[in-house]
C-alpha cells in the first residue's frame, strides 16, 4: 500500500539529533513527506530550509506536529489557528489546554500523540 503524502510542519523542530523534534524531522522524511520545520533562529535543520515563525508557510498544512511545549505555544495560538492545518499533533510533554481549547473552537481537529510511534505503526 503506498502512503499518501503530506506536507507537515514541524513546530519546534531541533537541530539536535537526540531531541524528538529532529528525529520527526528525519522520519517524516524518510516517509516520504513534505517537511517544513520551523524554528525562531536555525536556517536549516536535516538539508531543510526553515521558517522562523508560521507566519511565514503560505501553503496549505496537511499536520502540524507540535513539538513546543505549553508555557512557549500559548502566543503561537493565533498563528497556528492562522495556519489552519488539517490537523495537529500533540507530541509527549506538549499538551496545552489553552491551545486544545482554541483548536476546538477553530474547527481544527488534534490530538494528542507522538508523531514517531504514528509513524511506526502506519496511524500517520
Amino acid at each position: 500500500m503506498e502512503r499518501q503524502r503530506r506536507r507537515v510542519v514541524v513546530l519546534g523542530a531541533s537541530r539536535k539529533p537526540q531531541r524528538y523534534s529532529n528525529k520527526a524531522v528525519v522520519m517524516l522524511k524518510e516517509y516520504g513527506h513534505e517537511v517544513l520545520p520551523v524554528h525562531p533562529v536555525e536556517e536549516e535543520i536535516e538539508g531543510l530550509p526553515v521558517a522562523h515563525d508560521l507566519g511565514e508557510i503560505h501553503a496549505e498544512v496537511d499536520t502540524l506536529s507540535v513539538y513546543v511545549g505549553p508555557q512557549h505555544v500559548a502566543p503561537m495560538i493565533p498563528s497556528i489557528l492562522a495556519l489552519k492545518p488539517k490537523r495537529v499533533i500533540l507530541n509527549p510533554g506538549t499538551e496545552s489546554a489553552e491551545l486544545e481549547t482554541a483548536l476546538k473552537n477553530g474547527g481544527i481537529p488534534y490530538l494528542e500523540a507522538c508523531t514517531l510511534v504514528m509513524l511506526r505503526t502506519n496511524q500517520f
